[in-house]
């Protein structure tokens, strides 16, 4: 029984964690599809939701940070419970094989693909409304984005990127 318990445990963790998967990558669609100049727009309205879009965008970098660094996190633990589960079943072998099989395919459809698109067609509403969520996860991985954001903004003087290449993207 503990072995069930165990697999429905560890696909409902999987479930949750592709859920915030899309999220993060229909994020990052919606946020850097949108003109610069509809977001300033929307800036000036009493909507809450559009102040903080604002805020989140004029550091595009950080912001760019903040969904990878939050996707790639709940991206691996997918793939760290879902070897877990497999490897009690297969030979470590087939699981490495199973195992990157399945959550690359998981991951790139319900997790990416999709999401993505759902964050094109719906850009407008949805870079509302996943602006608040944003502005938490980046304040509580704080100081894991920092670390990200200062390494990343080094490598890019060091290799000589332009600092505003994130720009067009948000124009």
């Amino acid at each position: 029984m503990s072995g069930l318990l165990l697999v429905v445990a560890g696909g409902i963790a999987v479930v949750v964690l592709l859920s915030m998967s899309a999220f993060f990558s229909s994020s990052e669609t919606a946020v850097f599809s949108l003109p610069r100049k509809w977001i300033e727009q929307q800036a000036t309205t009493d909507d809450r939701r559009a102040h903080i879009l604002k805020d989140l965008v004029d550091d595009p970098h950080r912001l760019l940070v903040t969904l990878l660094v939050g996707n790639n996190i709940v991206n691996i633990a997918i793939s760290s419970i879902t070897t877990v589960l497999v490897a009690s079943y297969l030979s470590p072998g087939q699981t490495v094989v199973v195992t990157t099989v399945l959550t690359s395919s998981l991951v790139l459809i319900f997790g990416e693909i999709v999401p993505k698109a759902f964050g094109l067609g719906n850009a407008k509403r949805w870079a509302l409304t996943i602006a608040p969520p944003v502005r938490i996860i980046e304040r509580v991985l704080s100081p894991l984005i920092t670390l990200f954001d200062g390494i990343t903004r080094q490598m890019n003087a060091f290799i000589t990127v332009d600092e505003n290449i994130e720009k067009p993207y948000t124009d």
